[in-house]
């Protein structure tokens, strides 16, 4: 996979560099944000940005949320030494996908960055196969229309919200699970993260609330929380 990697600390760059290349990824890294914006003329120019956040001048979630208005589809992956939940949530609101505490492992590093990646490509739609998204991939509910394969929630024509790829596997999952009575909150972490451990739970907590406030302009769609076991989705 080909990485946007942003550091400013020379020596930590150098190893995460040559430890990534060594396992085949195709690194460009850069010291600030101005010079890795400047880099990306198309969002199909790498498959991730990995972002430390702490930088002098703009920091991580500054440049992050940039890249991500610009260009939607690229996954963005934030390194950190921080780790109050205040910081998670700044950088999921900067249009992260996934956050890694340092210090970390690079088996953990590479294997986030990959599921990150394969979220992206399995809702990319491919010009080899039409139509680009299945009639069972653009789902309605209440005056809503998801469009999958799109990352879009259109809301009627007054207003379309873009998904980040973890938002729409999440509303995916909760979509067509409709009507159960129970979500299981395990199941989703296992499915979505492939791990469920509190670092993981406490980033589903985020998306959720995300997406409640999307799904507001309706009062009819509602996400139930049952506390200690998981989720409804209820369309009304």
């Amino acid at each position: 996979m080909k990485v946007l990697y942003l550091e400013d600390e020379l020596l930590l760059a150098r190893i995460i560099k040559e430890s990534l290349e060594s396992r085949g990824c195709d690194i460009d890294w850069f010291t600030d944000g101005k010079s890795a914006a400047r880099a990306l003329s198309a969002p199909e120019d790498y498959d991730i940005a990995v972002l430390d956040v702490q930088m002098p001048g703009e920091d991580g979630f500054t440049i992050g949320k940039r890249l991500h208005q610009q260009f939607p589809r690229l996954p963005i992956l934030y390194l950190t030494a921080r780790a109050q939940a205040k910081d998670v949530l700044a950088g999921f609101d900067a249009g992260g996908n996934d956050y890694v505490r340092k210090p970390f492992s690079m088996e953990e590093l590479l294997v986030r960055m990959k599921n990150l990646v394969s979220l992206r490509e399995m809702t990319v739609p491919s010009t080899d196969f039409a139509p680009a998204a299945a009639p069972s991939e653009t789902y309605e509910f209440g005056f809503f229309t998801f469009d999958y394969p799109n990352l879009r929630l259109h809301l009627h024509d007054e207003k379309t919200h873009e998904l980040s790829h973890r938002e729409a596997e999440l509303l995916r999952l909760f979509v067509r699970a409709q009507g159960q009575t129970v979500i299981d909150r395990k199941r989703i972490l296992l499915e979505l993260w492939h791990d469920d451990g509190f670092f993981n739970s406490r980033n589903l907590d985020v998306y959720v609330r995300k997406l409640r406030v999307m799904l507001e302009d309706d009062p009819r769609v509602r996400i139930i929380t049952l506390r200690g076991v998981g989720y409804r989705f209820i369309v009304e």
